[in-house]
Formats: structure tokens, sequence, C-alpha cells
């Protein structure tokens, strides 16, 4: 989670001036808008020993079923309730409705943060 730090009014709604910027650690990044298309990945150093893979664009959704997971192509994003823009310009984020080959699905993984796409069928 990014760090915010802390609120320019106090309670009393009085004015507080910042103490100090913010330090390297506590910096966010801009959001990775992953869109639907020709699969491409990059790699990000994480806070500790790890890697994050971050999907800037995927054809590829894993959807759960009644009978397991199967893989599926990404035809387009139905809805997306984070912002309705995102769904015009193929934008896939945690809980986006998308269109599949296997039916409609809603998305269940942060793409820009897991490097995949997984996605539960949504009975409509």
């Amino acid at each position: 989670m990014q760090y915010q730090g802390r609120s320019k009014r106090s309670k009393t709604g009085a004015r507080l001036r910042p103490r100090s910027k913010k330090k390297k650690s506590e910096l966010g990044r801009e959001p990775t808008e992953t869109t639907v298309g020709e699969p491409r990945f990059r790699t990000v150093d994480a806070r500790g020993n790890v890697e994050k893979v971050r999907a800037l664009s995927t054809d590829v959704a894993n959807v759960a079923t009644d009978d397991g997971t199967e893989r599926a192509t990404i035809e387009d994003v139905v809805e997306n309730a984070s912002n309705p823009n995102y769904a015009r310009r193929n934008i896939v984020t945690k809980g986006a409705v998308i269109e599949t080959d296997a039916g409609t699905a809603r998305v269940t993984s942060r793409p820009g943060q897991d490097g995949q796409v997984n996605a539960t069928l949504v009975d409509e």
C-alpha cells in the first residue's frame, strides 16, 4: 500500500505544515494499466528480495469453472467498476468483467501486480 502521510488538517480544522518530504521507501509508482493484446511483461524490483512481474498487456485468462480451471482467450473488456473509461480502452484491473471464449468472467487477480489474469465465470 502506498503511504500517503498524515492529514493536512488537525482535528479542529487547523492547517498542519508537513514534517518532511516523502522518503524513498514511501514513494509509490504509476499504476500499470494492463491492456488486452499481445502478451508483454515487465519485472520490477519490490521491497525485500522480491521481483514483481507486471503484465503490460495480455490476451490470456485463467478462468475458474465448475469443472476446474481452463485457459481462455480474452476478447473484450465489458465493464470496469474502477473506471468507466477503462472498459472503453480495454484495460483489465481487478473486478473488471471480461468477455472470453469460455464466457463472461470477472477478474479476481491484480494483473498489474501478479502478471496474470485469474477470473471466475459470471452467471447472467
